[in-house]
C-alpha cells in the first residue's frame, strides 16, 4: 500500500440531496456517507484542506441540480464548514470550470484524497484528471457510491459491478485505490 505524503488535501464531490431521488436506481455503498463523514471529522481535527464540489445543472428543467432545487443542498452531516471552500460546477469534472486547479497549485497541494458521488460520474472524471495534471491520487473506494446503468443494449449492470470495474480502470493509472480505514490507519 503507498503511503500517504503528508496530509492530502480532501475532496468532497457532489454529496447532495439530488442523489437520494429514485431515478437514479439502485445504488451500492450505503455506508459512504458515513465514511466520508468520518474522514471529514479527522481532516478538521488535524486542520487539513477541506474542498467541496457542488453540482449545479445549467438547465432550468432540471428537477434534481438546477440552481434553486432542493436536490442541490449538502447531505446533512457533510456540509462544509466556514473555510472550507466550495467550487460550484456545471460539469462532471470538478477541474472544468472551477478554481479547483489553480487553488491546489497556489496553496501548493501535491496529493488529493477523493470522496463523493457519484463513482461512474463526477468521481471517476475528477480522479482521472487530477491524476492526468500529476496529482498524487487516492481514491477512498467506501466513501463513494456507484448507481445503476443500463448500456446501448438495454442491459442493466447492478451498482456494484459498475462500482468495481470504475476502480478497477482507475487503479494505478490514475489513482491509489484505498479505504478509509487504511487512510485512518496510517494517519493514527
Amino acid at each position: 500500500m503507498t503511503k500517504l505524503m503528508n496530509l492530502p488535501a480532501l475532496l468532497v464531490l457532489d454529496v447532495q440531496k439530488g442523489f437520494d431521488d429514485p431515478y437514479w436506481g439502485q445504488r451500492n455503498n450505503p455506508q459512504a456517507e458515513q465514511n466520508i463523514s468520518r474522514l471529514l471529522t479527522e481532516w478538521r481535527k488535524r486542520k487539513g484542506t477541506v474542498l467541496y464540489s457542488k453540482h449545479l445543472s445549467l438547465q432550468p428543467q432540471s428537477p434534481l441540480f438546477h440552481e434553486n432545487q432542493v436536490g442541490t443542498d449538502f447531505k446533512e452531516g457533510i456540509q462544509p464548514k466556514q473555510g472550507e471552500k466550495v467550487f460550484p460546477k456545471n460539469v462532471n469534472s470538478a477541474f472544468i470550470g472551477t478554481e479547483l486547479h489553480s487553488y491546489l497549485k497556489q496553496n501548493s497541494i501535491k496529493s488529493v484524497v477523493i470522496t463523493g458521488l457519484s463513482t461512474q460520474h463526477c468521481v471517476s472524471t475528477t480522479t482521472r484528471m487530477s491524476g492526468n495534471y500529476g496529482y498524487q491520487t487516492y481514491l477512498v473506494s467506501d466513501a463513494i457510491a456507484a448507481f445503476e446503468v443500463t448500456d446501448a443494449q438495454g442491459k442493466k449492470h447492478p451498482p456494484e459491478t459498475v462500482q468495481e470495474l470504475e476502480l478497477a480502470m482507475l487503479h494505478k493509472e490514475f489513482a491509489t485505490i484505498i479505504t478509509t480505514d487504511e487512510i485512518l490507519s496510517q494517519l493514527s
